[in-house]
């Protein structure tokens, strides 16, 4: 019962993945067969049959010429039996003197001519015979034993052998590769618009301005073009709302809370009005911070950007707090991405590293189509059953390095946030360094 499970797993291993290829196959394998059929049905039918017609006339000219022989056995009816044959029969026999016949040669493998000429000269002429279709490539040499000499006949391989079976070949193989072509040039023009809604739809789900996408090609594939635009269209008319309303959220309680400070500067200093305004500025970064966490910064336009001069700037931000930061760039200096959304993204796991260690170690790897950020702390880490629970947003753990220190907890949501923005994500592992690895993987 097992096996036809792996049976169909492996056949499925060997099949292409792409659709065009397995769309190629599907007209493809059809027409070898059918091809394979005819050909099957032509050899075997046809082909044969030809043959062993031709084979049978030649033979039976043959068997007529030793009878003749054998009924008036002088060299005169012999060299009128030679004349006969060679302009009515077109065959060249010579009649020799008795002798033994030549050693059988060892028969090709595959050859229709040899099987069917040797069974036809075996029923018409009931005698010794020896036959040679290898030896000239043009002729067939045979040769009788008859009662007073040995009749030597060549005659030519098309006598005997459906030599025209190529025609049928060249015009099987050339309809073939002119379908075949035929086909390739419809399916790419069929694939060329997916391929052109997938280009969109992956530069949409990265946060970048794709080329131009128009809807055509078959009935289905403009459907799934319509189904997309209209979902792009929704999606960018839910995030202007969304970014609308933010506006005029923040605009409000910005304004409420300017108006508090300017009430409590017409107040005296006194311990409650220091308490008081240490309050007002953390509702202020909370505020910040819950709404950068909703827009998710998703306004602003990738551009070509300088990572390792990004990385140079959170290095100087990184080293007054009394860090020691080390910077590598490997690959491309450049990468297509959002600059100050992604700078606040390793700006926020910079300072959290700094936060929490002596020594931080920043790594970028370029290979032309993934940006890879690793960044290295030699602090106390994170335990592996909570590195996925950290970044859940407004959690903060009690004994774990996100805890803000009065923050909002939402220091790795809005870093993951920003980076699945981009295409990409954030994950978190064990550094070499003896704390924490946080590596940021974006399309380049």
């Amino acid at each position: 019962m097992s096996e036809a499970p792996a049976t169909g797993t492996f056949l499925r291993r060997l099949m292409p993945k792409g659709l065009y290829t397995r769309s190629l196959l599907i007209i493809v394998v059809p027409m070898v067969l059918l091809q394979g059929v005819l050909a099957f049905v032509f050899l075997e039918r046809h082909y044969q049959l030809v043959t062993e017609r031709l084979s049978s006339a030649v033979s039976q000219d043959i068997a007529a010429l030793a009878r003749l022989h054998d009924l008036q056995p002088t060299p005169e009816n012999d060299a009128r039996l030679t004349r006969i044959a060679r302009d009515q029969l077109s065959l060249q026999v010579e009649f020799l003197p008795p002798q033994p016949l030549p050693q059988e040669r060892p028969r090709p493998f595959f050859s229709i001519i040899d099987e069917a000429l040797s069974s036809q000269l075996a029923d018409s002429l009931k005698r010794p015979f020896w036959i040679d279709t290898v030896g000239r490539s043009n002729f067939v040499e045979i040769r009788v034993s008859l009662a007073d000499a040995t009749m030597k006949v060549l005659a030519r391989r098309n006598l005997a052998y459906a030599s025209n079976s190529h025609i049928f070949l060249v015009w099987m193989v050339g309809a073939s590769v002119v379908l075949i072509t035929v086909a390739i040039l419809f399916l790419r023009n069929q694939i060329r618009p997916i391929l052109a809604l997938a280009a969109a739809a992956e530069s949409f789900g990265k946060g970048r301005a794709g080329p131009d996408f128009k809807v055509r090609g078959a009935r289905e594939v403009r459907e799934a073009g319509r189904a997309f635009l209209d979902m792009r269209d929704r999606i960018e008319r839910q995030i202007e709302q969304r970014t609308t309303m933010l506006a005029g959220v923040s605009h409000d309680l910005r304004t409420m809370l300017t108006r508090f400070r300017l009430q409590l500067a017409l107040l005296d200093e006194t311990p409650e009005i220091e308490d008081l305004n240490r309050d007002v500025d953390e509702m202020s970064r909370m505020l910040e911070a819950y709404l950068a966490f909703v827009r998710g910064d998703a306004g602003e336009a990738p551009s070509p950007t300088d990572v390792p001069g990004l990385l140079e700037e959170l290095k100087r931000a990184a080293e007054t707090s009394g860090v020691r930061v080390s910077v590598e760039s490997h690959g491309p200096e450049t990468a297509v991405v959002r600059p100050d959304a992604f700078r606040r993204c390793l700006g926020n796991l910079v300072s959290n590293a700094a936060r929490f260690s002596t020594r931080i170690a920043i790594q970028a790897i370029n290979d032309g189509r993934t940006l890879e950020i690793r960044i290295d702390d030699d602090g106390p880490g994170i335990p592996l059953e909570k590195r996925e629970e950290v970044f859940r947003p407004f959690l903060r753990l009690d004994q774990a390095r996100n805890q803000d220190h009065g923050g909002t907890g939402l220091g790795l949501a809005i870093t993951r946030d920003i980076a699945r923005s981009h295409g990409g994500d954030v994950t978190l592992e064990s550094s070499p360094l003896g704390g924490l690895r946080a590596v940021v993987r974006v399309p380049a």
